[in-house]
């Protein structure tokens, strides 16, 4: 079990030289070797998330085995990373209850109902396309009037009067 009260003590303390912004995470892009030590850092920090916020039951021990809870969770802890280990940033006063708030957010994405028993269920397989269906969406991005009409701004006509009048005010047509 990690340390419950100090969960910066999971990792080491890397010399001031060595100290690197925390970078974002792309599953895909990465290499086979680089994904097992990255899903074992998630992992040690997941066992002190579920821990510390009582997630026990909300976060599903195969959730390594669920891609959609990898990435809530690793979107989770790179946050984490930014606000509890990164540079504090201007006006980010409440950045960690900000994250809290985001944590509980994301929980109800993190349980899985077929494996909240402790029983591993596989997710079902992904539907295949149709046949014809990369076909009908370029059909459809060359005919379709939302996509096709001419860009024309919503307020352009508002906006066209305050450059002709740059101190009018606000007029509803």
């Amino acid at each position: 079990m990690s340390d419950f009260g100090n969960p910066a003590s999971l990792w080491p303390v890397l010399p001031a030289q060595e100290q690197l912004e925390p970078q974002r995470w792309v599953w895909a892009a990465m290499d086979p070797a680089d994904r097992r030590t990255r899903l074992r850092e998630l992992a040690v920090w997941v066992d002190w998330l579920r821990a510390a916020f009582e997630l026990h039951n909300s976060i599903p021990q195969c959730w390594y085995r669920h891609p959609p809870v990898v990435e809530h969770l690793t979107a989770l802890y790179v946050g984490w990373l930014r606000t509890y280990a990164g540079e504090q940033t201007a006006g980010r006063d409440l950045a960690e209850a900000d994250w809290i708030s985001v944590l509980h957010n994301f929980t109800p994405r993190l349980q899985l109902a077929a494996c909240a028993g402790g029983r591993h269920q596989e997710p079902p397989a992904p539907v295949p396309l149709s046949p014809g269906t990369s076909e009908a969406l370029e059909v459809y991005l060359g005919t379709a009037e939302a996509l096709t009409r001419e860009a024309v701004h919503p307020a352009a006509a508002e906006l066209a009067r305050r450059a002709a009048e740059p101190d009018a005010p606000f007029q509803v047509p």
